[in-house]
Order: C-alpha cells, then structure tokens, then sequence
C-alpha cells in the first residue's frame, strides 16, 4: 500500500469511528448491564459472542477456559487486541450514586462498574472490528479480538492458558486496559507472598510462660515498612521503584485466652525492572530475621479454579515485570497510528497497575503496548465512569493498528 492510498484509509478510519461514536457507547452500556465478576463471565461472554457474530467476524469462538476470541482477515501473523471483561465487585453500595450496572449514557460519559476497567475496551474493539469488516481489510495480520476472563482474580493467567495449552501465540500484543488515551509499554510486574511465623502458646494470665506468634507478626510488619522504604528504581526510572505492602495479618491460637503460637502476613510485592520472584523471597526473609526474629518461612501461593466453563487452571501467584524499549517497531508504530488519527503524537508513559501483559510479555517476551479508554483512577473505584469520546477514539486506533504496523516493521529491517 502506497502512502497515498494509507492516507486514505486512516482518514476513512478516523470518520468511520466517529460517525459510530454513539453505537459504540450504547454497546458499553449494554455489556455493563450484564454483571460479569471474575469466573461468573459466562452471561458476558455469551453476550459479547452474539455481538460479534452480529457484526460479521470472519471467526467467533470460545476457547477451552472461557475466553471468547473474534478474528478479522487472514494473514499469516496474529495482531492481537484483548481486553479483559470480567470486573471486581461493587463494594459499598452507599457510595455509588447510581446502579453500578446501569450503563446510564449522560455528560458525555458511560457509567457503571467497568466501564474504565475495562469493558470500555471491549465496545471500542466491537467497533474497530465492524471497521475493518467494512474496508475489506485483507492485510499481513489476522486480526484477532480477544475478550479475556478471570484477569481480576489472576492477571495473565487467561494468556497463560492460552498461549502454554492452546498453543495460541500472538506476534503482536495490544491491552485495552485504560491508559486515558496514552501508549503504554510496560509496567510494574507483582507477587504475592506468605509470611509464617511460630510462637509459643501458653495461658493468656501469664504470657511471660509463652512466645507470642502476635507480637512477631507486628515486628515482622514494622520490617516490610522499613524494606519498602529501601526498594530502589529501576536504572533508567521508567517504572520508578518496587514496593511491598502488608495487606493482611491473621493470628491464631488456642484460644481467645492463649498467647497465639501461629501468624500470617500477606504480602504484596511490586516488581520493577530487574526484580523477581527470588531476589523478592530472601529480600522479606533477610529483612525479618534482621529484625530478630529466628526463624520466618516465605511461601509464594498458587492460585487455581474452575473457570464458568469447568476448565481448572492456575499457576503461582508470580507476574513477572515487562516493558518494550521507546525504539521498538511495535512503540513507534503505535506512535504513528495515533499521530496520524489525531495530528499530534501521543504521550508515552506506563501504567501503575497490572495487565494481562505480565503473561504475554512478561513470561513469554512477546511485545506488548497498551492503548485504551478510561483513566486507570477509575479502576475499582465507586462511581466508574469512562468517556464516550475515548471510545471512538481507542476504536480508530485499533482498526488502523494493522495498516501503520507492516510499514513501520519494514523500516526497521532496512
């Protein structure tokens, strides 16, 4: 395709997208009035699957574990665009000033859980696909729509699956995951942690007789605080600095008159460039025995389920940390869409949170940036909310993604 004849095509991308601003935000509010928690997908699913289907896909189906995957064109690499469609719970109610799965279209926004995090994605890849549909796009990319279950529970595990057991192998990855319109590549990866320590129990009217698993606990958090203070950034300070947090403490003893003899501390590990899973164990384990304590054992838990297809999976809670250099033929041709579409370049920057990328890229090095609607801010938050004008934008994005990337690829071989 000549430059001329692209010009064209992102143009009529652009109007195309636009002119569909409104049929976009009615397809979000429909999804969101469809409740979808981690491993509870199958109504969504089945929804979205009868969406695509509507819209003419050149294949629509669901994988093994429940994951709905939608193609278009049929080239011999696989571009894929995923977003995750299960979300987190509600919380209080009394927060929300409306229903959370009301889908309310009003001021220019679409509301309800999940609207940031992250169906708004979804209806933007809905569109990007109906686009692509209507230009015939017969390009190097089978273009694949990934509507992706379970991210909330487990973040990746959907693409462990899919790439380790269905042999599904992207060469290009694209997360819809809210980046308020920015292009994202890389973030912070994570772990999760078990902590236990061991007392002695002994009647609660004479605790000098016994070791108290409570007062380990607490000197064993005062030690995460004081490891998190000293966790340093990543040498170029993209990501910025790892962290760690104790998220729960648990106690137990033989009763509610005993010195408690067992203890539990979970933790939440960020991992920056050039941090695992290992170097993160001894750093805990170091750290509390420096705090005097004699002896602390440091698990790293799995996580394993029934998805709402019946399928069991898991794996450890470990997600490993990624990011693609600003040089990388995927970054710039994400830069060239965007400038292109909207005239001017877009900010390139990370996200705070984590995203199914930790799989994709961070455990099987398949490069990844992130292009969605919505602010991450929303994420989990009363009150979600996401902008309609982000959607037909994401959307414009993803459907002239194929087109940018071929050419920005050959000029990097030369």
């Amino acid at each position: 395709m000549n430059a001329q004849d692209e010009r064209v095509i992102i143009e009529q991308i652009r109007e195309k997208a636009e002119s569909y601003r409104d049929w976009t935000a009615q397809n979000l509010s429909q999804i969101i009035k469809v409740p979808a928690m981690s491993n509870q997908e199958r109504d969504r699913i089945l929804f979205l699957k009868e969406l695509c289907e509507r819209i003419g896909f050149d294949e629509v189906r669901i994988d093994g574990l429940g994951n709905l995957l939608a193609r278009v064109g049929s080239g011999p690499q696989k571009l894929v665009i995923d977003a995750h469609i299960d979300t987190v719970g509600v919380g209080d109610r009394s927060q929300w000033k409306r229903d959370p799965f009301s889908g309310d279209i009003e001021g220019g926004l679409v509301h309800g859980r999940g609207t940031s995090d992250q169906t708004g994605g979804a209806a933007s890849m809905l569109t990007a696909g109906r686009i692509l549909k209507e230009l015939a796009y017969s390009g190097a990319y089978s273009v694949w729509f990934v509507f992706s279950i379970i991210e909330e529970d487990c973040d990746g595990m959907c693409w462990k699956y899919l790439i380790e057991e269905e042999h599904f192998i992207p060469d290009f990855f694209v997360s819809t995951e809210p980046t308020s319109l920015r292009l994202y590549r890389g973030h912070r990866g994570r772990m999760e942690m078990e902590v236990h320590l061991k007392g002695v129990s002994c009647h609660g009217s004479a605790p000098e007789r016994g070791v108290s698993a409570a007062y380990k606990a607490a000197r064993a958090a005062l030690a995460i605080e004081k490891l998190n203070e000293e966790l340093k950034p990543d040498a170029d300070c993209f990501l910025g600095k790892g962290t760690v947090v104790v998220s729960k403490i648990d106690v137990h003893g033989p009763s509610q008159c005993a010195v408690p003899d067992q203890a539990m501390l979970y933790l939440d590990r960020r991992l920056t460039w050039g941090e695992n899973r290992d170097m993160a164990i001894e750093q805990v384990r170091s750290a509390i025995l420096a705090a005097g304590l004699d002896a602390v054992e440091v698990i790293m838990p799995e996580y394993r389920v029934h998805s709402w297809t019946g399928k069991e999976y898991g794996q450890e809670l470990y997600f490993p940390t990624w990011k693609l250099q600003a040089d990388h033929p995927l970054v710039q041709a994400g830069s060239q869409t965007y400038t292109r579409l909207f005239g001017v370049p877009p900010e390139v920057d990370k996200w705070t949170f984590s995203t199914n990328c930790v799989a994709v890229a961070g455990r099987h090095d398949i490069p990844c940036i992130g292009f969605g609607p919505g602010d991450e801010a929303q994420a989990h938050a009363p009150n979600e909310v996401t902008r309609i004008d982000d959607l037909w934008k994401a959307a414009a994005f993803y459907a002239a993604l194929p087109y940018t990337l071929p050419e920005v690829l050959a000029q990097s071989r030369t």
